[in-house]
């Protein structure tokens, strides 16, 4: 008897073995900016709304592979406006290869967008996963026709041509708002169901008045619009954790699903990320680990096409 459970036991454990083990759920950053140390080589344009201190690319190499982030999302900053020459090089010199995917910054009013479109998507290899939208000019303030890439009309007919563009090329738009454009976004997305919108920092939900919680929950009836957890202090008028906030990220997990929220803004170093990560917790533990794996970079994979 004694023998033969020991063969059964051996028999198990060999079994065991053969089988592989459990897949590690990816971590995925959807929204990280880089900045290059060389000014000269990597100037900011003359248009560029801010001037950021250097985040090259890389120390941060050395930071994601310290902290096991599978890959990343460069979102092209505003001080290059349309300039991705620093975009182009973080691709040549990423390790490994495929860590990066990246979105583009244009005028989505110029006739000559949608065909640059084309042209970046191209020439990246099918590597820009959208095209980042600017519309921060707050009530009241008209929006701007020309200048530095932001704050275009949203119901300008050039913008929908670039929208349609997207849709073409199978690329996302990606939003970076204020709570008072929600409207105008979710015309869009009406005229585009198939095109995947995705809803940076929250939609800045604190940053607007008394409507704008559900002016950006009602953007969730889009199927295609993705919630992105990240710039959580645009919303919270409290210190890191943010505890004001959660009832917001509690919400937009019950309008959008677990299957569309994103998560973004891990940092740049070990101590930044592990904010992000105790951060994630406390937001999300009313969620099974399941569905938190998924805005940890399921989903993210899924949408952006990364390779497992």
């Amino acid at each position: 008897m004694t023998s033969q459970l020991t063969r059964r036991q051996a028999l198990a454990g060999a079994l065991g073995a053969a089988l592989p083990a459990p897949a590690k759920s990816p971590v995925i950053d959807t929204h990280i900016h880089l900045f290059a140390a060389d000014q000269k080589r990597f100037p900011y344009h003359p248009n560029a709304t801010y001037r950021q201190p250097a985040a090259p690319l890389e120390p941060y190499l050395e930071f994601v592979r310290a902290a096991g982030i599978d890959h990343s999302v460069i979102v092209h900053p505003e001080p290059y406006q349309d300039d991705h020459s620093y975009l182009t090089y973080c691709f040549d010199n990423e390790k490994p290869k495929g860590l990066f995917k990246g979105t583009i910054l244009l005028d989505p009013i110029d006739p000559k967008t949608p065909p640059r479109m084309g042209e970046l998507v191209k020439q990246y290899g099918g590597r820009i996963v959208a095209m980042r939208i600017h519309a921060m000019n707050p009530p009241g303030e008209p929006p701007l026709q020309s200048g530095p890439i932001k704050n275009r009309d949203l119901r300008d007919p050039r913008m929908k041509a670039a929208w349609a563009k997207a849709a073409d090329l199978g690329i996302a738009i990606q939003m970076h708002f204020l709570p008072h454009h929600a409207p105008a976004i979710g015309a869009l997305c009406g005229q585009f169901p198939g095109l995947p919108v995705i809803l940076d920092h929250m939609g800045r939900i604190g940053m607007g008045g008394a409507d704008a919680l559900d002016a950006v929950m009602a953007l969730a009836r889009h199927p295609r619009t993705h919630f992105k957890f990240s710039g959580v202090g645009y919303s919270s008028k409290q210190p890191h954790p943010h505890r004001d906030a959660k009832p917001i990220v509690e919400r937009a997990f019950r309008e959008f699903g677990a299957d569309r929220v994103l998560w973004g803004g891990l940092g740049h170093n070990l101590e930044e990320y592990q904010r992000a990560q105790t951060l994630l917790a406390s937001m999300f533990d009313f969620a099974p680990e399941a569905d938190r794996a998924k805005v940890r970079g399921i989903n993210a994979a899924r949408l952006y096409g990364f390779a497992p």
